[in-house]
Order: C-alpha cells, then sequence, then structure tokens
C-alpha cells in the first residue's frame, strides 16, 4: 500500500496525508520534555535537519506533555523539510503528518499502529532480547534499543553488553541503538554487526554546534 493511505481513505472521510515512507533514517534526534520547551527548539531543529538531510529523523517525544502540547511540538518540528516521527502518541502522528511512530512499553502493539496507518515506520523501544523479539513477532519495523551507554534519561538501567546487541541484531530488524550517545561513541558501536544507525537527546540538542555534531555521527555510521 502506498505511502499516505490511511484507513479512512475511500470511506467518505479526508484522506490522510502521511509524508511518503522512504527509507529509514540512520540518525534519531529525539526531544524530551525540556528540549520541548526550549525557546531554541525550531532552530536547533533547522540545524539538524539542514546537515542530516533524509538521513536525519526528527522525533516529537515527551511523556508529560499534554496531547495539545505533542501536537505542537510535532508542528515546530516540521518547519525544516525532514523526516518526523511522533513517539507514542499515534493520534498526533495522524494530525501533523508524521512519517513514523515510535511506540514504548505502554503503546499499542506494532500490528495495531499499523491498522491506524499502514504507510508508517513504525518501531519499538526494547531492552532486552526478550522484548525484541515480541516486538519482531509483534510486526515491528525497526528496534530502538538501549541504552547501549550509561545515561542520565534512565540512570537506573545497565548499559546493554555488545553481546545483549548483537543477539537482538540478529532477530533480523533494523537497531537503532540509543543511552547516552555522542558523536565520539558511535564509532564504539560501528564494529556491531546490525546496526542501522544510532538516536540520541543530549548528544545532539545540546551539543555546541548542532550541525557538526550530526555530521560525525552520520561519517562515522558510514564507515561501517
Amino acid at each position: 500500500m502506498a505511502a499516505g493511505r490511511g484507513p479512512r481513505d475511500g470511506e467518505g472521510g479526508p484522506p490522510l496525508h502521511v509524508k511518503a515512507r522512504g527509507a529509514l533514517p540512520r540518525l534519531h534526534a529525539i526531544t524530551d520534555e525540556r528540549i520541548a520547551r526550549r525557546r531554541d527548539l525550531v532552530e536547533v531543529a533547522r540545524q539538524l535537519a539542514a546537515a542530516g538531510g533524509q538521513h536525519l529523523a526528527l522525533h516529537a517525544r515527551g511523556r508529560a506533555l499534554s496531547g495539545l502540547e505533542h501536537y505542537e511540538l510535532a508542528v515546530r518540528l516540521s518547519v525544516s523539510p525532514t523526516v518526523l516521527f511522533v513517539n507514542d502518541r499515534l493520534d498526533v502522528a495522524l494530525a501533523a503528518g508524521a512519517t513514523g511512530v515510535q511506540l514504548g512499553t505502554g503503546s499499542l502493539a506494532p500490528a495495531d499502529a499499523r491498522r491506524i496507518n499502514p504507510g508508517w515506520w513504525i518501531g519499538k523501544s526494547v531492552h532486552d532480547l526478550r522484548e525484541a523479539e515480541a516486538a519482531h513477532a509483534g510486526g515491528a519495523d525497526y528496534l530502538l534499543v538501549g541504552p547501549v551507554f550509561p545515561t542520565a534519561t534512565h540512570p537506573e538501567r545497565e548499559p546493554l553488553d555488545p553481546g545483549q546487541v548483537r543477539e537482538i541484531a540478529r532477530l533480523g530488524l533494523p537497531v537503532i541503538a540509543i543511552g547516552g550517545v555522542t558523536p565520539e561513541r558511535v564509532r564504539e558501536l560501528t564494529d556491531l554487526a546490525g546496526i542501522h544507525g544510532v538516536a540520541a537527546i543530549r548528544g545532539l540538542w545540546d551539543a555546541a554546534d548542532p550541525m557538526y555534531a550530526v555530521r560525525q555521527m552520520l561519517e562515522a555510521l558510514e564507515q561501517r
């Protein structure tokens, strides 16, 4: 089914205008509540998008945000031509015309999300092999796997070791590694078989030079 075709097409309702899916980006810049409320959000998003192009996805994420705040965040991240993903809020993803959705532990199953819009990239956040196997069986297109390094976002979680990440990658789905990822640390991940890309919060949004950080990460990924 072509991207942009939703479950209401042909049923008398307005068509769902979802951006063409294209290839899964290798670099994912994810927001949190703090970043969502930054005054320079749009400017930094423009810089990230300018450096990453279609290799970069901007994720509208904020667990404590209201539905309206989450939607406004997604709209602000759409100021530049870029690949937009929305985390957890499928209603916001539909309204904002997102290319993909990222499902957390408490979200719908990937198969259920696909019934809402078959054109999305549908990712699932996993923290071990058991969760990865369930996501694979449930129809996820890719896996967000972490943490791969110690991270202030989830200080209570032990980082996965390389062997654990390799086991997950052997399931055959593209793996996006997350958790404490910085431009310098991307090179430590490039030897892991099955790593498609990386995701970062502070490593991109808080970088002194966001465009340089994007280029460094993409260059490291291209050396795999």
